[in-house]
């Protein structure tokens, strides 16, 4: 374990679904690595190298040429492949990934000007097609089978579309029309999924990687265990800590399981927890964390491009909700380890506050800086490029951060390795939208919300969640996302709810697939790490992340909650929501503080009690608040009965 340590410190974890390409391919890789993220630099700064600037197309296919081959190099086309040969077929895609982008690339201006995506010409359709048929083989290798057939599905829905019932039905199109659509048009990759890669996520991957390879992530598990190592259940609550930074900083809930997990889990259990609990509070933890500010999960740059809301809001609006989440899984750590007599960490093995600061302020300096140039200075897309370029300094300020050629080379290996994982998943959710918006289907969708729901807006906001969980229950968040977006956003929007709620609500729903069962895909793999049962552990997930699932429900209707409104009103329920998140963990665990413990019946009256102050509605707290005092008188007495 001690090696897993030093190697989450030192950010440089071995990710085993990778090939080891050999030295003559690594070179290429660094140098493509190094070349996308100097185009990116080039298009968001306008440098004009050579007096010639990059239009955004020009850019967006470049990017694809320079990335999407290493999904195939990288990636073996099934399992039991060889990790270190790569087969020729896989030679033939990663070529082909290059030229056919690159010569889009060349040919941006007669694309738009001589309408390729209505009428491409035999070259260019044949060029169209095999583009598409290799996104689609990114899209398996990348996010598996399921995710294959999904984009696959809406990627031919057009042309099975006239044959679909009811309010499935849409007009006919022709096969060249519909590739050239996809490949050439903004409604498919050189929409929303470049958009969010190229336009908006890449300077924040790069950031990422850029803090992870440089100890960041080492660093603040050593801040959490300073503040948090020496309370009860210790290891538990520097789990949660940690996990919070780290996947803020990753925006992946199964790296961020595997980054923290396989150095927390191992700890908790040491200390007292069981190994379900265990594996459960990482992977709350976790999944919380791709919702955490400043730097969140993909799919929040997906919302970011589709509803044209800057991304510096959405960063500041997913901030309560994710604080109240985090709050709730302490308090529930905080009264599991009283109740079962659980300490903190061994003195000797929790690094010195001041210390730790004094080793990695520069990292916190950094975190400040880029939220100032996201909400003061409203730099937008290239914020991070600056905050990357203030971490390169401060890091050579410090000898044991300063980048050596070693160190330089991890840390291409990391950026580049990020973005084509990003590529790897994003670009295939061009296939989606274009079967979505060519065919109409998302406002038939619509319609037949509407009618199901009798035009009832709590109803259509169930159905629209029903929805969410089964398609993120199958591993596809940013389709869930993508596809209630443009089907059930509009109904709610229209409905009176607020737009940031509705599109955050969401989201929020679908992520929360990873923690549900039957599925919930991080639980089990943390309950792996663990060495727990996969079922148990999932349903021990449900109930620590039980804010989580009723947060976004009161966000959405009042959206005070996510700093939206009067700043007197955001206080007022942000303030009740804290108490009402403290008795909800407290019933939920069946501590509450200086009471101790109690039983069944007056959890549950708890838990009802703790539900009254959160929603945000002025009548229903003041109920709540009438029947705390008491409740808690009651379960003060009945301790102090019990003591005689």
């Amino acid at each position: 374990m001690d090696q897993e340590i030093q190697d989450v410190k030192k950010g440089e974890t071995t990710d085993t679904r990778y090939r080891a390409l050999n030295k003559p391919f690594r070179i290429v890789f660094y140098f493509f690595s190094v070349l996308a993220v100097f185009i990116s630099i080039e298009f968001f700064f306008s440098l004009g190298i050579g007096g010639y600037n990059l239009s955004n197309w020009q850019y967006y296919y470049g990017l694809i040429a320079l990335l999407l081959p290493f999904v195939f190099l990288f990636v073996p086309s099934r399992k039991g492949l060889s990790y270190t040969k790569i087969p020729w077929y896989d030679f033939l895609m990663a070529a082909l990934s290059f030229t056919i982008p690159f010569y889009f690339s060349f040919n941006v201006m007669d694309m738009q000007q001589g309408a390729w995506s209505m009428h491409p010409s035999p070259l260019n359709f044949t060029a169209a097609l095999i583009l598409c048929l290799l996104v689609l083989e990114s899209s398996r290798r990348s996010g598996g089978n399921l995710f294959f057939i999904v984009c696959l599905f809406f990627g031919i829905y057009p042309l099975i579309a006239p044959f679909m019932p009811g309010m499935f039905q849409g007009p006919e199109f022709e096969f060249p029309t519909l590739i050239g659509h996809i490949a050439f048009d903004s409604e498919g990759f050189m929409g929303i999924p470049m958009q969010v890669v190229g336009g908006i996520l890449i300077g924040f991957l790069v950031f990422s990687g850029l803090l992870i390879r440089t100890g960041a992530g080492g660093f603040f598990l050593d801040l959490a265990m300073a503040v948090a190592g020496r309370f009860r259940g210790g290891a538990a609550k520097v789990e949660v800590i940690g996990s919070a930074f780290f996947g803020s900083l990753s925006g992946s809930i199964f790296a961020n399981i595997v980054g923290t997990g396989s150095v927390t889990i191992p700890s908790m259990i040491k200390l007292g927890y069981a190994p379900h609990r265990a594996a459960a509070i990482e992977a709350c933890s976790s999944t919380g964390g791709v919702l955490m500010p400043p730097v969140m999960g993909a799919v929040a740059f997906v919302m970011a491009a589709m509803t044209n809301i800057p991304y510096a809001k959405i960063m500041v609006a997913a901030f309560v909700p994710s604080l109240l989440y985090y709050l709730g899984l302490i308090m529930q750590v905080d009264a599991y380890a009283a109740v079962k007599g659980l300490k903190g960490m061994p003195r000797n093995e929790i690094p010195k506050f001041w210390t730790t600061i004094k080793e990695g302020w520069h990292y916190i300096i950094v975190l400040v800086f880029l939220v100032w140039g996201l909400v003061i200075m409203r730099w937008e897309a290239t914020t991070p490029f600056y905050a990357s370029g203030l971490l390169l300094v401060l890091s050579i300020k410090k000898k044991k951060t300063r980048i050596n050629s070693r160190k330089l080379l991890s840390l291409i290996e990391g950026v580049g390795k990020l973005l084509v994982d990003t590529l790897g998943i994003i670009l295939p959710l061009g296939l989606i939208i274009a079967g979505l918006v060519v065919t109409g289907a998302a406002p038939s969708f619509t319609s037949g919300i509407i009618a199901l729901s009798g035009g009832q807006p709590l109803i259509a906001l169930l159905l629209g969640t029903l929805v969410c969980y089964v398609l993120g229950m199958v591993g596809m968040l940013a389709s869930a996302y993508i596809f209630l977006a443009m089907s059930l956003a509009p109904v709610l929007v229209a409905s009176g709810f607020n737009v940031m709620a509705t599109h955050l609500f969401i989201l929020y729903y679908a992520m929360l697939s990873a923690i549900t069962p039957p599925v919930a895909a991080g639980s089990f793999l943390a309950a792996a790490i663990a060495g727990a049962p996969p079922m148990k552990t999932a349903w021990e997930s449900m109930k620590m992340g039980v804010v989580i699932y009723i947060v976004p429900f009161f966000f959405i209707f009042e959206p005070a909650l996510i700093l939206q409104g009067p700043v007197l009103m955001v206080l007022l329920h942000f303030s009740t929501a804290i108490v009402g998140v403290y008795i909800l963990a407290a019933g939920a665990e069946g501590y509450i503080l200086k009471i101790g413990l109690i039983k069944p019946v007056t959890r549950v009256i708890g838990i009802f009690i703790g539900l009254l102050w959160i929603v945000p509605e002025w009548r229903v707290t003041a109920i709540g608040a009438g029947l705390t005092i008491p409740y808690l008188i009651l379960l003060w007495r009945k301790t102090k009965a019990a003591k005689r």
